[in-house]
Protein backbone atom coordinates (compact mmCIF):
# COMPACT_ATOMS: atom_id res chain seq x y z
CA UNK A 1 0.00 0.00 0.00
CA UNK A 2 1.33 3.46 -0.88
CA UNK A 3 2.05 6.23 1.55
CA UNK A 4 -0.91 8.18 0.11
CA UNK A 5 -3.23 5.21 0.64
CA UNK A 6 -1.95 4.90 4.16
CA UNK A 7 -2.71 8.58 4.77
CA UNK A 8 -6.22 8.19 3.39
CA UNK A 9 -6.83 5.06 5.43
CA UNK A 10 -5.74 6.89 8.50
CA UNK A 11 -8.38 9.52 7.87
CA UNK A 12 -6.30 12.54 7.03
CA UNK A 13 -2.98 14.19 7.64
CA UNK A 14 -0.97 13.18 10.66
CA UNK A 15 -0.89 15.25 13.75
CA UNK A 16 2.32 17.27 14.30
CA UNK A 17 4.99 15.12 15.89
CA UNK A 18 3.70 11.84 14.37
CA UNK A 19 5.87 9.71 12.12
CA UNK A 20 4.75 7.78 9.07
CA UNK A 21 5.88 4.17 9.05
CA UNK A 22 4.38 2.06 6.26
CA UNK A 23 0.61 2.60 6.47
CA UNK A 24 0.39 3.26 10.21
CA UNK A 25 0.82 6.41 12.17
CA UNK A 26 3.40 5.92 14.90
CA UNK A 27 3.74 8.39 17.74
CA UNK A 28 7.12 10.07 17.87
CA UNK A 29 9.26 9.25 20.91
CA UNK A 30 9.05 11.82 23.70
CA UNK A 31 11.61 14.56 23.66
CA UNK A 32 14.14 15.14 26.43
CA UNK A 33 12.08 18.09 27.61
CA UNK A 34 8.90 16.02 27.92
CA UNK A 35 10.80 13.31 29.78
CA UNK A 36 12.16 15.90 32.21
CA UNK A 37 8.67 17.17 33.10
CA UNK A 38 7.63 14.14 35.21
CA UNK A 39 10.94 14.23 37.09
CA UNK A 40 10.55 17.95 37.81
CA UNK A 41 6.95 17.42 38.90
CA UNK A 42 7.98 14.62 41.24
CA UNK A 43 10.71 16.78 42.77
CA UNK A 44 8.26 19.65 43.19
CA UNK A 45 5.70 17.42 44.90
CA UNK A 46 8.37 16.26 47.33
CA UNK A 47 9.81 19.71 48.09
CA UNK A 48 6.67 21.88 48.15
CA UNK A 49 5.00 20.69 51.41
CA UNK A 50 8.04 21.15 53.70
CA UNK A 51 8.88 24.50 52.08
CA UNK A 52 5.35 25.79 52.64
CA UNK A 53 5.37 24.53 56.23
CA UNK A 54 8.72 26.23 56.88
CA UNK A 55 7.48 29.53 55.42
CA UNK A 56 4.39 29.43 57.65
CA UNK A 57 6.45 28.61 60.75
CA UNK A 58 8.89 31.48 60.08
CA UNK A 59 6.04 33.93 59.56
CA UNK A 60 4.41 32.98 62.86
CA UNK A 61 7.78 33.12 64.63
CA UNK A 62 8.50 36.65 63.36
CA UNK A 63 5.03 37.84 64.34
CA UNK A 64 5.33 36.34 67.84
CA UNK A 65 8.73 37.95 68.55
CA UNK A 66 7.56 41.36 67.35
CA UNK A 67 4.18 41.21 69.10
CA UNK A 68 5.61 40.28 72.51
CA UNK A 69 8.92 42.19 72.11
CA UNK A 70 11.02 39.15 72.99
CA UNK A 71 14.65 40.06 73.70
CA UNK A 72 17.07 39.06 70.97
CA UNK A 73 19.46 37.17 73.25
CA UNK A 74 16.56 34.91 74.28
CA UNK A 75 14.84 34.23 70.96
CA UNK A 76 15.90 36.26 67.91
CA UNK A 77 13.45 37.02 65.14
CA UNK A 78 13.96 35.25 61.79
CA UNK A 79 14.92 38.62 60.31
CA UNK A 80 17.77 38.91 62.86
CA UNK A 81 18.91 35.39 61.99
CA UNK A 82 18.94 36.28 58.29
CA UNK A 83 20.96 39.42 59.05
CA UNK A 84 23.52 37.27 60.87
CA UNK A 85 23.71 34.99 57.83
CA UNK A 86 24.05 37.91 55.44
CA UNK A 87 26.79 39.50 57.57
CA UNK A 88 29.30 36.74 56.76
CA UNK A 89 27.89 34.23 54.25
CA UNK A 90 31.33 32.89 53.32
CA UNK A 91 31.88 31.76 56.91
CA UNK A 92 28.65 29.76 57.00
CA UNK A 93 29.17 28.35 53.52
CA UNK A 94 32.67 27.13 54.35
CA UNK A 95 31.52 25.65 57.64
CA UNK A 96 28.58 23.93 55.91
CA UNK A 97 30.92 22.30 53.39
CA UNK A 98 33.11 20.92 56.18
CA UNK A 99 30.18 19.59 58.22
CA UNK A 100 28.56 18.14 55.09
CA UNK A 101 31.78 16.30 54.24
CA UNK A 102 31.99 14.88 57.77
CA UNK A 103 28.32 13.82 57.71
CA UNK A 104 28.46 12.19 54.27
CA UNK A 105 31.71 10.44 55.13
CA UNK A 106 30.19 9.09 58.33
CA UNK A 107 27.03 8.04 56.51
CA UNK A 108 29.06 6.15 53.91
CA UNK A 109 31.18 4.39 56.54
CA UNK A 110 28.36 3.66 58.98
CA UNK A 111 25.63 2.68 56.52
CA UNK A 112 28.02 0.82 54.25
CA UNK A 113 29.55 -1.30 57.00
CA UNK A 114 26.11 -1.92 58.52
CA UNK A 115 24.74 -3.17 55.19
CA UNK A 116 27.68 -5.52 54.68
CA UNK A 117 27.23 -6.91 58.17
CA UNK A 118 23.49 -7.24 57.55
CA UNK A 119 24.16 -9.36 54.46
CA UNK A 120 26.22 -11.74 56.59
CA UNK A 121 23.69 -11.79 59.43
CA UNK A 122 20.75 -12.36 57.07
CA UNK A 123 22.36 -15.61 55.88
CA UNK A 124 23.22 -16.94 59.34
CA UNK A 125 20.88 -16.97 62.33
CA UNK A 126 23.62 -18.09 64.77
CA UNK A 127 25.86 -15.25 63.62
CA UNK A 128 22.99 -12.80 63.99
CA UNK A 129 22.39 -13.94 67.58
CA UNK A 130 26.09 -13.54 68.31
CA UNK A 131 26.52 -10.08 66.77
CA UNK A 132 23.20 -8.42 67.56
CA UNK A 133 24.07 -7.69 71.23
CA UNK A 134 27.23 -5.93 70.06
CA UNK A 135 25.16 -3.85 67.65
CA UNK A 136 22.85 -2.86 70.51
CA UNK A 137 25.92 -1.87 72.53
CA UNK A 138 26.96 0.44 69.70
CA UNK A 139 23.45 1.91 69.64
CA UNK A 140 23.25 2.72 73.35
CA UNK A 141 26.78 4.13 73.61
CA UNK A 142 26.51 7.91 74.27
CA UNK A 143 28.05 9.86 71.42
CA UNK A 144 29.15 12.59 73.81
CA UNK A 145 31.23 10.03 75.73
CA UNK A 146 32.79 8.48 72.63
CA UNK A 147 33.72 11.66 70.76
CA UNK A 148 36.57 12.66 73.14
CA UNK A 149 37.97 9.12 72.96
CA UNK A 150 38.00 9.23 69.17
CA UNK A 151 39.92 12.50 69.36
CA UNK A 152 42.53 10.85 71.58
CA UNK A 153 42.78 7.72 69.44
CA UNK A 154 42.72 9.24 65.95
CA UNK A 155 43.98 12.78 66.49
CA UNK A 156 42.61 16.21 65.67
CA UNK A 157 41.65 15.57 62.06
CA UNK A 158 38.53 14.61 60.11
CA UNK A 159 38.45 10.98 61.24
CA UNK A 160 36.89 11.51 64.70
CA UNK A 161 34.01 13.47 63.15
CA UNK A 162 33.47 10.87 60.44
CA UNK A 163 33.56 8.00 62.93
CA UNK A 164 31.12 9.65 65.33
CA UNK A 165 28.70 10.18 62.44
CA UNK A 166 29.26 6.56 61.38
CA UNK A 167 28.59 5.30 64.89
CA UNK A 168 25.24 7.03 65.13
CA UNK A 169 24.07 5.85 61.69
CA UNK A 170 25.17 2.23 62.04
CA UNK A 171 22.26 0.71 63.95
CA UNK A 172 19.27 1.98 61.89
CA UNK A 173 20.81 0.65 58.69
CA UNK A 174 21.74 -2.69 60.26
CA UNK A 175 18.24 -3.40 61.60
CA UNK A 176 16.43 -2.29 58.45
CA UNK A 177 18.80 -4.08 56.10
CA UNK A 178 18.54 -7.39 57.95
CA UNK A 179 14.75 -7.12 57.92
CA UNK A 180 14.70 -6.22 54.24
CA UNK A 181 17.07 -8.97 53.17
CA UNK A 182 14.82 -11.51 54.86
CA UNK A 183 11.55 -10.02 53.56
CA UNK A 184 11.42 -12.11 50.40
CA UNK A 185 8.39 -13.77 48.86
CA UNK A 186 8.49 -17.48 49.80
CA UNK A 187 7.08 -18.44 46.41
CA UNK A 188 9.77 -16.47 44.57
CA UNK A 189 12.46 -17.95 46.81
CA UNK A 190 11.24 -21.51 46.21
CA UNK A 191 11.01 -20.85 42.47
CA UNK A 192 14.62 -19.67 42.23
CA UNK A 193 15.78 -22.57 44.37
CA UNK A 194 13.95 -24.95 42.04
CA UNK A 195 15.94 -23.41 39.19
CA UNK A 196 19.12 -24.25 41.13
CA UNK A 197 19.98 -20.60 41.71
CA UNK A 198 23.22 -19.93 43.54
CA UNK A 199 23.52 -17.89 46.74
CA UNK A 200 24.79 -14.94 44.69
CA UNK A 201 21.84 -15.18 42.28
CA UNK A 202 19.39 -15.37 45.17
CA UNK A 203 20.98 -12.27 46.68
CA UNK A 204 21.18 -10.26 43.47
CA UNK A 205 17.83 -11.23 41.97
CA UNK A 206 15.67 -11.52 45.09
CA UNK A 207 17.12 -10.42 48.43
CA UNK A 208 18.66 -7.13 47.28
CA UNK A 209 15.52 -5.83 45.47
CA UNK A 210 13.39 -6.86 48.44
CA UNK A 211 15.66 -4.94 50.81
CA UNK A 212 15.68 -1.65 48.87
CA UNK A 213 12.57 -0.13 50.54
CA UNK A 214 14.03 -0.90 53.96
CA UNK A 215 17.51 0.35 53.06
CA UNK A 216 16.27 3.64 51.63
CA UNK A 217 14.00 4.15 54.65
CA UNK A 218 17.04 3.63 56.87
CA UNK A 219 18.96 6.21 54.85
CA UNK A 220 16.21 8.77 55.41
CA UNK A 221 16.53 8.12 59.14
CA UNK A 222 20.32 8.10 59.12
CA UNK A 223 20.92 11.32 57.16
CA UNK A 224 19.90 13.73 59.95
CA UNK A 225 21.62 11.49 62.49
CA UNK A 226 24.86 11.77 60.52
CA UNK A 227 24.62 15.57 60.59
CA UNK A 228 24.00 15.51 64.35
CA UNK A 229 26.96 13.19 64.91
CA UNK A 230 29.30 15.37 62.86
CA UNK A 231 28.25 18.50 64.75
CA UNK A 232 28.65 16.86 68.16
CA UNK A 233 32.18 15.79 67.24
CA UNK A 234 32.96 19.33 66.02
CA UNK A 235 32.00 20.70 69.43
CA UNK A 236 34.99 19.03 71.05
CA UNK A 237 37.80 19.85 68.67
CA UNK A 238 37.40 21.60 65.36
CA UNK A 239 38.78 24.79 63.91
CA UNK A 240 35.96 24.94 61.38
CA UNK A 241 32.52 23.50 60.78
CA UNK A 242 29.03 24.47 61.88
CA UNK A 243 29.57 22.86 65.28
CA UNK A 244 32.49 25.18 65.93
CA UNK A 245 30.34 28.22 65.06
CA UNK A 246 27.71 27.03 67.55
CA UNK A 247 30.28 26.64 70.34
CA UNK A 248 31.71 30.14 69.80
CA UNK A 249 28.27 31.77 69.51
CA UNK A 250 27.07 30.03 72.66
CA UNK A 251 30.07 31.26 74.62
CA UNK A 252 29.48 34.84 73.45
CA UNK A 253 25.67 34.73 73.94
CA UNK A 254 25.39 35.60 70.25
CA UNK A 255 21.98 34.01 69.80
CA UNK A 256 21.32 35.22 66.23
CA UNK A 257 24.57 33.63 65.06
CA UNK A 258 23.75 30.44 66.96
CA UNK A 259 20.32 30.28 65.32
CA UNK A 260 21.89 31.01 61.94
CA UNK A 261 24.20 28.03 62.40
CA UNK A 262 21.23 25.86 63.40
CA UNK A 263 19.41 27.07 60.28
CA UNK A 264 22.37 26.01 58.14
CA UNK A 265 22.26 22.58 59.76
CA UNK A 266 18.53 22.37 59.10
CA UNK A 267 19.07 23.24 55.43
CA UNK A 268 21.74 20.55 55.15
CA UNK A 269 19.49 17.95 56.75
CA UNK A 270 16.42 18.88 54.71
CA UNK A 271 18.37 18.94 51.44
CA UNK A 272 19.89 15.51 52.05
CA UNK A 273 16.57 14.06 53.20
CA UNK A 274 14.78 15.39 50.11
CA UNK A 275 17.53 13.97 47.92
CA UNK A 276 17.07 10.53 49.49
CA UNK A 277 13.29 10.83 49.13
CA UNK A 278 13.66 11.71 45.44
CA UNK A 279 15.99 8.76 44.87
CA UNK A 280 13.53 6.54 46.70
CA UNK A 281 10.69 7.78 44.49
CA UNK A 282 12.69 7.08 41.33
CA UNK A 283 14.12 3.72 42.35
CA UNK A 284 11.04 2.30 44.08
CA UNK A 285 8.51 3.23 41.38
CA UNK A 286 7.17 -0.33 41.68
CA UNK A 287 6.71 -0.28 45.46
CA UNK A 288 3.53 0.70 47.31
CA UNK A 289 5.44 3.42 49.15
CA UNK A 290 5.78 5.26 45.81
CA UNK A 291 2.56 4.23 44.10
CA UNK A 292 0.41 5.03 47.12
CA UNK A 293 -1.46 1.72 46.87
Amino acid sequence: MSVLAGREAAGGAPEPGDLLEGTEWVAAPPSARSRARPAFGAALRIAAPPLLAAALALTLWEAWVRAFEVREYLVPAPSAVLRALAADPARYLGAARVTLAHALGGLAVGAGSAFLLAVVMAHSRPLERALYPLAILVKVTPVVAVAPLFLIWFGFNAWPKVLVAALITFFPMLVNAVTGLRSVEPAAFDFLRALDASRWQLFWKLRLPSSLPYVLAALRISVPLAVIGAVVAEWFAADTGVGQIIVIANGELDTPTLFAAVLVLALIGVTLTLAIAYIEHRVLFWHESSTGV
